[in-house]
Parts: C-alpha cells; structure tokens; sequence
C-alpha cells in the first residue's frame, strides 16, 4: 500500500511566481504573485512560505511539480532549473507539467487552451476525447475552424479573443497554474517520468541569459 503522494508544485512560465502544495488528494496551501520580473529573487521565499502554510518541510515532499512553459524563456529556464535542482537535493522526482495543460485541469469539456506568444500568436493546444491537437504556436489570424470541435471551451489569456472567432464558449480556468500543476504532477508520480524540460514552441529572440537560477538552499 503507498501512502498519498505529497507534491510541491510551482510556476513562473508566464508574469507570475505560485506554488502549491497537494496532499491528502487535494491543495492544501497554495501563493500567486502578478510580477513581470523578480520570479528568480521570490520563487524559493514563495516555496517556504507555501509549505509552512501546509504544516509541511521540504523533506515531506515526495514529488515536485514545474511548469516547463511554453511562456517566458527566462521565466522557464528559473523554474526547471528550480526543480532539478530541488528534486536532486531531495532524492524525489521532478516532474514537467506544460501550462497548457495546467489551463486545462478541472475541465470535463472539451478545452482549447491559448497563452498569448505576442507578436499576434499564440501558443494553442486542444484536449478534446479523440480530438486532441498541438501544442502548437499559430499566427491568430490563421485560427481557423478546424480548432473547434462540439462544446468546445475557450481558456487562457486570449479565451475571450479564440470565442468570438471561433464562435465558441470562453470560460476562466479552473485553478491558479501551480495548483493545476501540483494536481496534474500528483497523478503521475510514481510513473516513469522524464526529466522536466523546457517547452520552447518559438526560438529565443536573442542568446539564453546565463543565468544560473535560483540557489536551492538545504
């Protein structure tokens, strides 16, 4: 018999810095921040803050959660790093998560999740039973009507923009993107997973910064 999965989950894909935690089959604690930078400097202050609000420590975590995007490359590249790092010291898995997904959780519609690539694209991905589609990073002005399917709900940042041409439902999600990722991760632990890899859908506009991520302190 093993025992319910203790999952930490964590984002900073996109303008934002949350975590979560998930135990006892659901979130139990979990922080969100609106911040355009400083995600590297907040995310290890956020993690402590979320689990002392669980009654929990790192070394209660059984499996960790991240958002691997697609989103900001910076943003990306501070959490992966987070939880590789993390998951190392712990001697637990790591677990990737897209944010797609994450926009999805808690839906029993069919979903078509968008995240705003700027330039007028945007990062689309369909979770319909037998239908499923991308992720895949689509000019807006090229959505066409092979996106949608019967009952089809449009979520994410440009949901209301996707409705209305695609003439379909818009709808806000469900959970905050770190306690969608900790729900996500915690059913898959305890199955073989890969290690958590940015999802980059478009290439950097410029060289990577060599940044090294946040420091994962003991």
């Amino acid at each position: 018999m093993t025992s319910s999965p203790i999952v930490l989950g964590f984002d900073t894909s996109l303008a934002h810095c949350g975590a979560a935690v998930f135990s006892g089959g659901d979130v139990v604690a979990a922080k969100y921040e609106d911040m355009t930078k400083g995600q590297a400097e907040r995310l290890i202050p956020m993690i402590a803050e979320t689990l002392q609000e669980a009654g929990l420590s790192k070394r209660d975590v059984t499996a960790i959660g991240v958002g691997i995007g697609p989103g900001n490359f910076t943003g990306i590249r501070i959490s992966v790093s987070a939880a590789r790092s993390m998951a190392l010291a712990l001697g637990i898995p790591a677990i990737g998560v897209s944010l797609l997904e994450a926009l999805a959780e808690g839906s029993n519609a069919p979903v078509l999740a968008s995240i705003d690539a700027r330039r007028d694209h945007v990062y689309l991905q369909r979770f319909a039973d037998g239908a499923n589609r991308g992720p895949e990073l689509v000019a807006f002005t090229d959505i066409g009507a092979d996106w949608a399917v019967p009952g089809l709900i449009c979520q994410g940042n440009r949901a209301n923009d996707l409705g209305n041409r695609l003439k379909c439902s818009a709808g806000p999600t469900q959970y905050a993107p770190a306690s969608a990722i900790a729900r996500i991760a915690a059913r898959r632990a305890g199955t073989n997973q890969p290690r958590p890899a940015p999802l980059y859908l478009r290439p950097a506009d410029a060289a990577p910064a060599r940044d090294k991520g946040p420091v994962i302190l003991s």
